[in-house]
């Protein structure tokens, strides 16, 4: 069975950067989109972007534009989400999530396994 492990969050100050990862040791890793959700205190989990099996296609929800990157390293089995000019809304618990479809999308019920979360806290 697939297993996810993230790594990399933490408490960082408003304004400040993390860089997330997600590894998956022993699969076949380039076979399975990734996908990153997060879960705020006293939210619904959300989708937050996702990068398909080989990197070449991503999808970023708004609220990941123009701070968040995504990317993979499939020699590594692993998926980064670097995360700059972080926000006291970015606070959540991150999961990432595998699909095994060639095009990624950030729909929970398409993701055949879960990571078991990093806690980011943006405070200062």
């Amino acid at each position: 069975q697939l297993q996810l492990v993230e790594s990399g969050g933490g408490l960082v100050q408003p304004g400040g950067s993390l860089r997330l990862s997600c590894t998956a040791p022993g699969f076949t890793f380039d076979k399975y989109s990734i996908g990153w959700f997060r879960r705020a205190p006293g939210k619904e989990r959300e989708g937050v972007v996702c990068i398909n099996g080989n990197g070449r296609s991503t999808d970023y929800t708004e609220s990941a534009k123009g701070r968040f990157t995504i990317s993979r390293d499939n020699a590594k089995n692993t998926v980064y989400l670097q995360m700059n000019y972080l926000k006291p809304e970015d606070t959540a618990v991150y999961y990432c999530a595998a699909e095994d479809n060639y095009y990624c999308s950030l729909y929970e019920s398409r993701q055949l396994s879960w990571g078991q979360g990093t806690q980011v806290t943006v405070s200062s």
